[in-house]
């Protein structure tokens, strides 16, 4: 996959406000690059996993989140950094939401024009409209619909494990740790893509925009106005 291409692809026909990142599963942290930031070594402190994300969307920044960077139960059982909630804690997280203990060590993460590394999901945040478009793609180029996810918490879950084990795409509304920790505003909502079905989305982008549905959303302009009274020009006698 030419992440650059995507990029390019993305900012022509959708022009996200923050950047599209790509995401991968590492197993170990051999797999890291050498420049990177890893929350605990290098900002000091211990973050959640939706607030890596919008640092590395809203920063452009390289992130590895690994055990030790993540401090919301959250973040750690969607990546399987711990296997369930500590006693007398509740935290329902259903499986879908979940991968397998223990399996990866981070969570790698960067802008897709300057990752160098083979994504295992696309995340997008974008406006209704936007979002809107993405869908449209997604249900055209893969030939059914996109599974719209509004579960109001842990959305870290639906972007990162519900996409990958699912491969399918999907549209997410952000939950409320992504808007507190995760900065996300209210008019954002999310979107990922599984890799196999970028070129698909991407594809289908580019007919429907040759169709005529687009981003910035065209409007009606073509006719003449139904003014009211007070602002037409009066008609010669």
């Amino acid at each position: 996959m030419d992440l650059k291409q995507v990029n390019e692809t993305l900012n022509l026909y959708i022009r996200p406000q923050t950047f599209p990142l790509a995401l991968k599963l590492c197993r170990s942290e051999r797999e890291l690059p050498e420049r990177l930031r890893m929350p605990a070594r290098d900002l000091g402190y211990q973050v959640a996993l939706c607030q890596a994300i919008g640092m590395a969307r809203r920063y452009g920044w390289v992130m590895a989140i690994g055990k030790d960077d993540q401090c919301c139960i959250g973040g750690a059982l969607t990546m399987g950094f711990i296997a369930e909630p500590h006693e007398g804690v509740a935290f329902p997280t259903p499986a879908e939401k979940q991968l397998e203990a223990g399996k990866y060590s981070h969570l790698l993460m960067a802008p897709i024009g300057t990752a160098d590394f083979e994504p295992d999901v696309i995340v997008i945040y974008g406006n209704s409209a936007q979002a809107y478009r993405l869908v449209q793609a997604a249900s055209m180029g893969a030939g059914h619909g996109v599974s719209a996810i509004a579960s109001g918490a842990a959305d870290c879950g639906d972007i990162v494990a519900r996409t990958f084990l699912s491969n399918e795409c999907q549209s997410i509304l952000p939950g409320g740790g992504d808007r507190v920790f995760g900065g996300t505003q209210d008019h954002e909502v999310i979107f990922t893509m599984p890799p196999g079905k970028v070129e698909a989305v991407l594809k289908a982008l580019e007919d429907t925009h040759k169709a005529g549905f687009r981003y910035p959303i065209l409007t009606d302009l073509r006719h003449r106005p139904a003014l009211p009274p007070m602002m037409e020009i009066p008609k010669a006698g």
